[in-house]
């Protein structure tokens, strides 16, 4: 792209500050990277909500997707960031070691000889370069934050750098083995990434156990709100304000409600009519579908279904009155 596209490209783009657009110019490819992984932190993201009220429900046409719900200090504002965040490190470490951008490969620090649990090996293959990828992210995402430095803005950046840390911290050690008659005399190693689901999947228990707190006397940092609690870890997810119910559809608070929302009629967890209608009760509506039943290979190499027609009951959860 050169140097007028990626400058419209940057400018176009609502809520950046000028470090970001800075950055955004001066790195187009990378700019285009993070937007090609934009849709798949936001999936990870409804795929651990799919079935609680709050889903990470996104609004179209809105210069931020998630809308107002990211006006509130909350825990799920908190998950937001922290996703955010991971997010754009995988996918750029990925797009380095891929070969999709000129300014990074892969990690040039990962070479001669090392040391595990199970003893010497060889740095060879292409370890994930994490680390520029955490430089960038550092850069371009906190940048808005490093701008206000209030109360809320220390709370982003620290569930910004919780999000980053997760993506370093699943990394594992990945190894081939070279030798007589595969006997692994010599091993070859590199660093490679975790699936991104790992990465949603610890976040969400960081959800589950973030923190709330307060700022200081000296504005500097957080105290929890709770005396007696410990002071959450750089890995903790911290918040301020409680969460909304996310029963009834309210702009205020960015809540869509849960009206029309699927629910399980027998299930006694979240995903329950009983919590996710919020005791207004819900609607069954009677669906039929085709599948593939009775399935039998035949030799060889065939396997023949009937088509069948399946009767399910939908329960939806009733809208507000």
């Amino acid at each position: 792209m050169g140097t007028l596209g990626s400058q419209v490209m940057c400018d176009n783009i609502p809520g950046l500050v000028n470090k970001q657009r800075q950055l955004c110019r001066q790195h187009p490819n990378i700019m285009q990277a993070i937007g090609a992984g934009i849709k798949d932190w936001i999936g990870e993201c409804q795929h651990q909500f799919q079935n609680h009220r709050w889903n990470c429900n996104t609004i179209e046409r809105d210069h931020n997707v998630f809308g107002r719900l990211l006006l509130r200090s909350s825990r799920e504002a908190a998950f937001v960031y922290a996703i955010s965040s991971a997010g754009v490190v995988h996918t750029l470490t990925r797009a380095c070691s891929q070969g999709e951008l000129q300014s990074c490969s892969c990690d040039p620090t990962k070479k001669g000889s090392s040391r595990d649990a199970k003893g010497a090996f060889d740095w060879g293959g292409c370890s994930d370069h994490v680390e520029h990828a955490m430089r960038f992210s550092q850069a371009f995402v906190d940048a808005k934050e490093r701008k206000e430095r209030d109360a809320r803005a220390l709370m982003n950046l620290h569930n910004n750098r919780a999000g980053r840390k997760a993506v370093k911290r699943l990394m594992s050690l990945e190894c081939k083995c070279h030798g007589v008659s595969g006997s692994c005399s010599v091993r070859t190693c590199w660093l490679a990434l975790a699936d991104f689901r790992r990465t949603g999947d610890h976040l969400r228990r960081r959800y589950n156990g973030a923190v709330q707190v307060v700022m200081n006397q000296y504005g500097t940092g957080f105290t929890t709100a709770q005396r007696h609690l410990k002071r959450p870890s750089k890995n903790d997810l911290v918040y301020f304000e409680d969460s909304p119910d996310y029963c009834i559809r309210d702009q205020e608070s960015g809540s869509v409600g849960t009206g029309g929302r699927v629910c399980n009629r027998t299930s006694r967890g979240v995903d329950s009519c009983e919590v996710m209608c919020c005791g207004r009760g819900y609607d069954t509506s009677h669906i039929s579908h085709n599948t593939k039943c009775e399935c039998k290979f035949h030799w060889c190499c065939a396997v023949h279904c009937r088509d069948c027609k399946l009767d399910v009951d939908v329960h939806t959860c009733k809208a507000q009155t």
